[in-house]
């Protein structure tokens, strides 16, 4: 005797649609994801990867999930930071404090190495 299983209805992906699974007491359902969270999935992920990604989220106290997250919040960051040499870094950090003239460059200078007694 053989039994008919159920089929499951066609998935349709022709939108960017994003699902979350939930349990309830009939079983599991699919509920589209609230807006402004959405998801990625990363296959193929390095078992050593996965390991030191897990030992790196336990050492912050997060959930790996948390530290992936962090992560790729941390890089995207960085990136839209726009880049300055280190002259204006510094003086970025020093301006207002007082200082009315300017720093004078010290371009062609070189610097002899300091001698020891050896």
């Amino acid at each position: 005797m053989t039994r008919n299983r159920a089929v499951p209805p066609a998935v349709d992906r022709s939108g960017p649609r994003c699902y979350r699974a939930s349990m309830s007491r009939k079983g599991a359902t699919s509920k589209p994801a609230p807006k402004g969270n959405g998801q990625i999935l990363v296959r193929n992920v390095d078992a050593g990867l996965k390991r030191r990604l897990r030992r790196l989220a336990e050492r912050n106290g997060h959930s790996m999930e948390e530290e992936v997250r962090n992560i790729l919040r941390n890089a995207v960051k960085e990136e839209s930071r726009p880049e300055t040499g280190l002259g204006t870094e510094i003086a970025n950090k020093f301006r207002g404090i007082g200082l009315e003239e300017p720093i004078h460059e010290l371009r062609g200078y070189t610097i002899d190495p300091p001698k020891s007694d050896e």
